[in-house]
């Protein structure tokens, strides 16, 4: 009987692990996130604080340690809840990196955390030096994934087929303005503007099949 049952929970778990293998560089990078959220629980407040500022995008960092943060940087995230981000790597990494393949995929990753996280810090610089911000916010906590999230949101919309396409792009676009238009914050900038580059990859997914998310 016991045999029968590890049949049956085998036969049932095999989409899954397929579905895993198909996209290792999302659930590689997922599982190394658990790992940080896990160990960001047990820090006290305030070396998570200074531990984190360190690995942030911040101004200061990136003018001391630009490449070594903007790499760190994708590897944490900002609160303690890792469930939602398994759903959202899931429902739009895994679907990108089956759709692009790895190497691009990492490509539209790269590209919308790296150019969005340098676009609203140097607007945040900006708006320091002409005193709309205060100067300390050059130590202002920036890391998480949210970025490359949003840049991979983005390009899925061009493997859905016409018409559906525009108002899924249209969909991303709202959701990721709205906030913009509300808040004004170098994070809100950063988070349009990634997907706008994501948008932008569209000579990334030429040959690239166009079908229904989830196919």
């Amino acid at each position: 009987m016991g045999r029968s049952v590890g049949r049956s929970v085998g036969r049932a778990l095999g989409p899954v692990r397929r579905y895993v293998r198909s996209a290792p560089g999302t659930y590689i990078w997922l599982g190394a996130l658990f790992v940080t959220t896990v160990a960001v629980r047990h820090m006290s407040p305030e070396f998570e604080e200074e531990f984190l500022r360190q690995r942030s995008t911040n101004i200061h960092e990136l003018s001391r340690n630009p490449v070594r943060v903007l790499i760190s940087s994708a590897f944490w995230i900002d609160g303690d809840s890792w469930l939602p981000y398994a759903a959202y790597y899931t429902v739009f990494h895994a679907q990108a990196e089956r759709w692009l393949g790895t190497a691009r995929w990492v490509a539209v990753c790269g590209a919308s955390h790296v150019l969005a996280t340098l676009i609203s810090e140097g607007a945040l610089l900006w708006a320091i030096r002409h005193g709309h911000a205060p100067a300390s916010a050059v130590n202002t906590l920036d890391v998480g994934v949210s970025y490359a999230l949003a840049g991979v949101a983005a390009v899925l919309a061009y493997r859905i087929p016409s018409p559906w396409r525009y108002p899924y792009a249209f969909a991303v676009l709202v959701v990721y303005g709205t906030p913009l238009i509300n808040g004004r914050t170098f994070t809100d900038l950063g988070h349009f503007t990634a997907a706008l580059i994501g948008l932008g990859c569209f000579l990334l997914v030429r040959g690239r099949p166009r079908r229904p998310l989830f196919s």
